[in-house]
């Protein structure tokens, strides 16, 4: 099940300034939107090239360009370098085994699309000409067959039947759509009857298609890879079949159904099948030894977001299954096999950060390779390991690990950044609720003169089994609001993830009691520890499940608050389980069905402690989020307005649970930092 809103932030340590800022200025949303987004690694099977993933910012058409960068590990003086074919925007670079193609997706024809190049990557020859999007693609082994994923009507024989009913739905007359079963929409898009459903598609020996898409899991009711963030690590390609996560055929997306593992040949000679002998948990990314001998997954006992993620390997020959990291109590979220296939390389949050661990698969051993940041991708090829690591002061860059640690091989934004003398996080600890070490992060803002106090935004996490760690976030960037002349204290209270699968749990039923607790001690934790913390200048702002702590909060902790800013957070417990997404993830997180459980829903719903709200609130709500309907965020500031309570409702129309366009994003924050200068006197700065 995925939660609500995983928002990122935290840690190093220390309090002061990055050096080597001559003439640093502070930083502002506009330098965030604009910042190139590093992503994806892939090695060359030799270990020789490194090609990688650029997002760059069109701020003109207000999105976002993708780029394929290429690094020559033999030839260390030659800098990365775009290649030639994302003169088109181009993503997902993918190498074939012998290291002589690389393919990748592109848009270029107005349909995206696979295509492939070489090293040199000066020219694109298309490999597939569909007439619908390609959204991910898996090549096999000996280079023969290309496995795509595609969304199509199960009904449609043809892919240009899919194509024909896409076209009308956009322009016909009639809008209507008829729903017998749920859901009737995933996160930000109504569903009109498509399933993503895999092809194989025969390439010949110089990677060219010669034959049409054949069907490799028509017939199964569900979806593979699954919706709506599904991509390549949800199938796994042999020479001979496809294995794939994909919820229990039949139960509806969003209801607490488990994860199964399926397998169909490549040649579609047979429908899929699931794959017995796993067990009863919820099954996913998939991940094959480089000899195609054993499968590695990711088991939970369910699919809750609380529930550990355990890494497991099964020989397929002797089908005997085993736990690669018993007793290690972190919870993985994606592999990566050695070359050898003696090594798993797992990423896992750990105490406010997201670490690359390696697991010794015989042994049971497991490692970490990384200290800092957070891990976002990893790719391992020959002798070598690389990583994308970002951090809270700086995005995203590529890393090789080494036994001294890492080795960075990529610098990209560095002209930029060096404008910005980014604040030091530090990282503090308490004793929280059941007695038990709760971990917060505060950020002094840029400028930072000692002696002086400053206001502070008090940063609320979403998820709930999220966290606020050593990692660089696009949507609710901490450096930002230092960069305002704000300081930043954050809490990872009970519930949020990398701090044990009994401290994620913990917050089952117990959303507005443990959790308040935590932002209470650590509020005053922090105030007692770093007395440039102006606790009489504080605004509390959160997202989603933060956001539903300050509609909590509101009515519950009031007082330290001088405003409040809620996004795309729960108002009304009952109405949310009814109206999301996910309804199983408020059932399970509430302990039942609505009509069963009513008092543990109303136990802890903001709606029921509005006689105490006063503090001023702005409530911002995207109206293509489906994950927390608009009707809670419409709800917040109606009860707010009628109270006579100081408010402002910002609307997204075109925006999900996730601000996501460049501009739409300024324009967020715009309005954040007005809300907060006019409740909280202006914040000191260098230039004071």
């Amino acid at each position: 099940m995925r939660g609500f809103l995983k928002a990122a932030a935290v840690v190093t340590a220390g309090v002061g300034l990055l050096s080597g800022a001559a003439q640093a200025r502070p930083f502002t949303a506009k330098d965030l939107a604009m910042l190139d987004r590093v992503s994806d690694p892939q090695l060359s099977p030799d270990g020789r090239y490194l090609a990688f993933s650029v997002r760059a910012t069109d701020w003109a058409a207000n999105h976002g360009v993708g780029e394929i960068w290429m690094l020559d590990r033999r030839a260390p003086a030659l800098a990365a370098r775009p290649l030639a074919i994302s003169e088109k925007p181009a993503n997902q670079p993918r190498w074939s085994a012998d290291g002589r193609t690389l393919y990748f997706l592109s848009a270029r024809t107005g349909v995206q699309q696979v295509w492939r190049t070489d090293a040199d990557g000066a020219v694109a020859t298309p490999v597939t000409d569909l007439p619908i999007h390609a959204s991910s693609f898996r090549i096999s082994p000996d280079g023969r067959t290309l496995v795509v994923a595609l969304n199509v009507f199960p009904d449609c024989d043809t892919l240009a039947c899919t194509k024909q009913r896409q076209d009308a739905r956009k322009t016909g007359q009639v809008s209507a759509q008829g729903f017998d079963h749920l859901p009737m929409f995933i996160w930000d898009d109504w569903q009109a009857g498509e399933r993503a459903q895999l092809f194989a598609i025969k390439l010949n020996a110089d990677g060219a298609p010669v034959s049409a898409p054949v069907p490799l899991t028509k017939g199964l009711d569900s979806d593979a890879p699954d919706k709506p963030f599904g991509d390549d690590s949800d199938y796994a390609v042999s020479n001979t079949q496809v294995i794939f996560s994909a919820l229990e055929p039949g139960k509806p997306w969003g209801g607490g159904s488990r994860y199964q593992l399926f397998a169909a040949p490549l040649d579609g000679s047979a429908p899929p099948k699931a794959l017995a002998g796993f067990g009863e948990g919820s099954l996913g990314k998939p991940t094959l030894s480089p000899d195609g001998t054993r499968l590695a997954y990711l088991t939970r006992k369910d699919s809750s977001d609380d529930v550990r993620s355990a890494v497991m390997v099964r020989d397929l020959k002797s089908g005997a299954p085993h736990e690669a990291d018993p007793g290690f109590d972190r919870s993985a979220d994606a592999l990566r096999w050695s070359p050898d296939g003696k090594t798993l390389y797992a990423t896992m949050g750990d105490l406010g950060r997201e670490k690359l661990f390696a697991i010794d698969v015989a042994a049971g051993k497991v490692k970490p390779l990384t200290e800092e940041g957070q891990v976002s991708g990893v790719t391992a090829a020959a002798d070598r390991v690389v990583v994308a690591r970002d951090s809270l002061t700086g995005p995203a860059q590529l890393y090789e690990i080494v036994r001294a640690g890492e080795a960075p091989l990529t610098n990209q934004n560095a002209r930029v950044l060096a404008d910005f003398a980014f604040s030091r996080p530090e990282q503090f600890s308490f004793k929280g609720w059941n007695d038990e070490t709760v971990y917060g992060y505060v950020l002094p803002p840029q400028g930072y003169q000692p002696g002086k106090k400053y206001p502070v935004a008090f940063l609320i996490h979403g998820g709930p089994h999220g966290t606020f760690g050593d990692a660089w976030s696009y949507r609710w960037n901490p450096q930002v609001w230092t960069g305002m002349g704000f300081a930043v204290v954050m809490v990872d209270f009970h519930g949020s993830s990398g701090y044990g699968e009994a401290f994620a749990h913990s917050i089952v039923g117990h959303w507005g009691d443990r959790p308040l607790e935590d932002l209470q001690k650590g509020w005053a934790t922090a105030l007692a520890k770093y007395p440039y913390l102006d606790g009489g200048r504080a605004c509390a702002l959160g997202g989603s499940y933060g956001g539903y702590m300050i509609a909590w909060i509101a009515g519950n902790w009031n007082a330290p608050w001088k405003c409040l800013v809620d996004h795309d957070g729960v108002f009304e417990t009952r109405t949310m389980a009814l109206t999301t997404d996910i309804p199983g993830f408020s059932e399970y997180e509430t302990n039942g069905l609505v009509w069963e459980h009513g008092a543990d829903y109303e136990r802890f719903n903001p709606i029921n402690h509005l006689a105490d709200w006063k503090t001023p609130i702005l409530v911002i709500h995207g109206g293509k989020d489906y994950r927390v309907p608009l009707g809670q965020g419409l709800g917040a500031f109606t009860a707010a307005q009628r109270k006579g309570v100081p408010s402002r409702f910002l609307y997204y129309p075109d925006e999900n649970h996730w601000v996501l366009k460049p501009q739409n994003s300024v324009e967020w924050y715009r309005n954040v930092e007005a809300w907060m200068r006019r409740w909280l006197p202006a914040p000191a700065t260098a230039a004071d």
